[in-house]
């Protein structure tokens, strides 16, 4: 392992830190692995408060493109995504606070996982993409499930299929992040003052209760996503849309 998360305790705080910087923190198995190790741990430990964020100039630029490339193999990507639904269920269903802070760029898988937070701050000029259209894919992590919470059923749908890069202002204003701001760092230490000053336990209790009923309904749209990726996986947009990336151009889609 090469530290791939990294992790620090404050009295109650636990912060999480995706530690890939040279690689805009892209998730690839190994930091898929250390996270869902982490979040396990942490899930039964005695902190109140867990803050989700990356090192260096972004949040996630979501799966690490090199992974996606090399595993071709229908077994290791269903145990890939097995990881994913237990990271995604793991951090919506934990018994604390949870903070996502949007550090910069948060986009495909990197802004599913952010969205299983209960409040999510960004930097007001961060990059926000549920952008996996691009390359003829679609949302996996719960994106589905967290976009439609957040948005509902049709704003989902159309921000989905446009897939557009927006500013965490316009996210802000679409619904997608509760707090943009230029400091993030003070917005953060002055949410965290008032949740230490709040009566915490009411408000884990009434999470958990909200988000338990929710929880089987995100289970079976993480299996949905898992199916559907795979059949997006075989098909000739999705490969179209790797070549323009690798290649820096336009895709050419033609619906197949």
């Amino acid at each position: 392992m090469n530290n791939t998360v990294l992790v620090t305790k404050d009295g109650p705080i636990t912060t999480i830190k995706l530690n890939r910087p040279d690689q805009l923190n892209a998730m690839d198995v190994e930091l898929l692995t250390e996270l869902n190790d982490e979040l396990i741990k942490i899930k039964e430990d005695d902190s109140k408060i867990v803050v989700l964020t990356g090192e260096g100039n972004a949040f996630s630029a979501g799966g690490d493109m090199k992974t996606m490339l090399q595993n071709s193999d229908p077994n290791g990507f269903k145990d890939v995504m097995g990881i994913i639904k237990n990271i995604v269920t793991t951090f919506y269903s934990m018994p604390k606070v949870t903070v996502s802070v949007l550090n910069g760029a948060a986009a495909g898988l990197g802004l599913s996982v952010a969205l299983a937070a209960d409040f999510i701050i960004a930097k007001e000029d961060a990059k926000v993409a549920m952008n996996f259209i691009g390359i003829g894919l679609i949302p996996d992590g719960g994106g589905h499930f967290f976009m439609e919470q957040r948005l509902g059923p049709v704003k989902a749908k159309h921000t989905i299929w446009e897939g557009k890069m927006m500013t965490a202002n316009e996210a802000q204003t679409l619904g997608l992040v509760d707090l943009a701001t230029p400091d993030w760092n003070q917005a953060l230490n002055h949410y965290l003052n008032k949740l230490q000053q709040s009566p915490i336990q009411s408000m884990i209790t009434s999470k958990l209760i909200i988000n338990g009923k929710q929880l089987p309904l995100l289970e079976e749209v993480l299996d949905q996503e898992t199916r559907g990726q795979a059949k997006m996986r075989q098909t000739h947009d999705h490969k179209e849309g790797i070549d323009a990336f690798l290649n820096k151009r336009e895709p050419q889609f033609i619906g197949e």
